[in-house]
């Protein structure tokens, strides 16, 4: 693909300072991990779990399969974590069998005494016959036998990944009893520590100070790519861990939850960032906003001002106490005020990725939809996304923690009350396919007296850009 240009890449960066000065964060403290594992121990032995295994796998490009192990002792890589309930045994990991290259810090593991590394294994790349998850099988259970819990009973925490594993252990230690435990830390999500809150307030910041780089960036003439590693230099110089964990969606219709595909900024292009995941030492933030290149339809602005007004309606109930489902249908109030709704309930309203009304699959329509940008790297766009009008869920936000951790939603049928600590995401949507669309968003925690918008460095209001 050729495009011309009229820039350098990098030099559209120049000049560009944010607003407001990024705030470090130090690493928790290792009282705060210390206090977890006490809440934990404290919970297995009411269950009756003489010990908890905490599993975490490898899910390739340096990820995991969960935070669990990161939330419990801090480490980011893979492994078996074995917590006896009795509090003067150790913790001990058993990791490094994936093939990630990763070595601390960060990441040194807080609280736990040995670490065995397992190894990778495999004809092919390592020429050493054996399966990586057999070998931390026979590991693990040997090294609980060693340990005196040969007939024990044992609680799971971890994920679909995790299932080879306890299969495995099952089999070897077949006088033990195995019992889901991954509730006892997803409960001690719902409400963060003033510690946690700095963090997410942190990751915050980032997406703030990587909104601000997107704005300085974007003209007619640049492309998606160049928006994209904009916000991603920004935020990541400044501590970011990740650059792949946000969207950028670019048409004349506002589309969001996209990637970047070379797209050319154009008049009257929308333009959506949606933040759902800036990570700052293992916390999360997320927000969305919109920007306007040029003259909007009148239709396209009825739905900017709507989701906008939703976000504010929904931003003025947050406060210890109020139900979570007031905020939710507040959120809807100028959708069924001028007609895009006609109730806020969650079951029945329409939203972007819904089946058919009998549960059946929606089919999404075959049309060649005119992307010049596409077409000239030799490819066409022939389906319309997506295959249906409305909100891209049927809620207006959800809780936000560390990666792959179970969220509350901030819908309808969610009757649970707002308590100081906890933290979300208020992001109000709608997307009619080829006509207009809108996501806009920001970060809540809920304080002791009312709530901080955390990402209050940058308007909820769409930004403007002259076409």
């Amino acid at each position: 693909m050729t495009i011309e240009r009229r820039h350098t890449p990098e030099a559209l960066l120049d000049g560009f300072e944010p607003t407001f000065a990024f705030e470090h964060v130090d690493p928790l403290p290792e009282s705060e991990f210390a206090d977890r594992l006490r809440r934990i121990r404290r919970e297995a032995t009411v269950a009756g779990h003489d010990v908890i295994l905490v599993h975490a796998d490898g899910i390739g490009w340096y990820h995991v399969s969960n935070s669990y192990l990161r939330y419990i002792c801090d480490w980011a890589r893979e492994g078996v974590l074995v917590i006896p309930t009795d509090d003067d045994k150790p913790l001990t990991l058993f990791s490094f069998f994936s093939s990630s290259v990763l070595l601390p810090p960060a990441g040194e593991p807080v609280l736990v005494e040995d670490i065995w590394q397992v190894g990778t294994w495999g004809r092919e790349s390592y020429n050493r016959p054996g399966k990586g998850s057999d070998k931390v099988v026979e590991a693990v259970s040997q090294f609980l036998a060693r340990q005196g819990f040969a007939a024990a009973q044992i609680g799971l925490i971890g994920d679909a990944s995790s299932a080879p594993y306890w299969t495995g252990l099952k089999a070897e230690l077949n006088k033990c009893s195995f019992v889901p435990a991954s509730a006892i830390v997803d409960r001690m999500q719902k409400r963060r520590s003033k510690r946690e809150q700095a963090l997410v307030r942190a990751a915050a910041q980032l997406a703030d100070i990587g909104i601000q780089a997107a704005h300085h960036v974007i003209k007619p003439g640049v492309t998606d790519y160049e928006i994209y590693a904009a916000f991603t230099y920004a935020q990541m110089s400044r501590g970011g861990e990740t650059g792949d964990g946000y969207q950028i969606g670019i048409n004349r219709y506002g589309t969001h939850c996209g990637k970047p595909y070379g797209h050319v900024v154009r008049d009257g292009d929308l333009i959506n960032l949606y933040i759902s995941n800036t990570t700052y030492r293992g916390y999360n933030a997320q927000i969305a906003r919109m920007i306007a290149v040029g003259t909007m339809t009148d239709k396209q602005e009825e739905v900017l001002e709507m989701c906008t007004e939703g976000v504010r309606r929904a931003a003025a109930l947050v406060k210890p106490g109020t139900l979570i489902s007031d905020v939710a249908n507040a959120s809807f109030g100028p959708y069924i005020e001028k007609g895009y709704l006609s109730s806020a309930d969650s079951r029945t309203m329409p939203y972007n990725w819904q089946a058919n009304e009998d549960g059946s699959p929606r089919l999404i329509p075959y049309k060649h939809v005119v992307d010049e940008d596409w077409e000239r790297q030799g490819r066409k766009l022939m389906h319309v996304y997506p295959a249906t009008l409305g909100p891209h869920n049927p809620n207006v936000g959800h809780s936000v923690s560390m990666p792959r951790f179970g969220n509350y939603n901030i819908a309808s049928n969610n009757h649970d009350t707002l308590e100081e600590g906890m933290i979300f995401v208020l992001h109000s949507q709608w997307l009619q396919p080829e006509v207009a669309g809108c996501n806009v968003g920001d970060c809540y925690l809920v304080t002791d007296t009312g709530a901080e918008n955390l990402s209050c460095h940058t308007p909820l209001e769409v930004h403007r850009v002259p076409g």
